[in-house]
């Protein structure tokens, strides 16, 4: 299994921004779908934003407009560039290879990186 580490999350105030990386222990040149998921206290995970070996991106309508995933292939990372953040984005976010038809999950979980929006 890829190997996944999450960096980038802190404390922002609403209406700020903040960039996650996902960074891969092998290639993930090979893996066609990859993409972010979030888990709010009390709340099921679930996938925000999604990207294509080839660079289609889909997202949850929760955050279209306002986040933008992109990977860079040769250098193994995943990248969500999330803008205009509210309260409820706040949640702990996680990158995972991505099944193309369920959308579940295909690897172990990493250790994710926390998302707190409040003033």
């Amino acid at each position: 299994q890829v190997q996944l580490v999450e960096s980038g999350g802190g404390l922002v105030q609403p209406g700020g921004s903040l960039r996650l990386s996902c960074a891969a222990s092998e290639s993930i040149f090979r893996i066609y779908v990859m993409g972010w998921y979030r888990q709010a206290p009390k709340k099921q995970r679930e996938l925000v934003a999604s990207i294509t070996s080839g660079g289609s991106t889909n997202y949850a309508d929760s955050v279209w407009g306002r986040y933008t995933i992109s990977r860079d292939n040769a250098k193994n990372t995943m990248y969500l560039q999330m803008n205009s953040l509210k309260p409820e984005d706040t949640a702990v976010y996680y990158c995972n290879a991505v099944h193309p038809l369920s959308k579940a999950p295909l690897n172990s979980w990493g250790q994710g990186t926390q998302v707190t929006v409040s003033s």
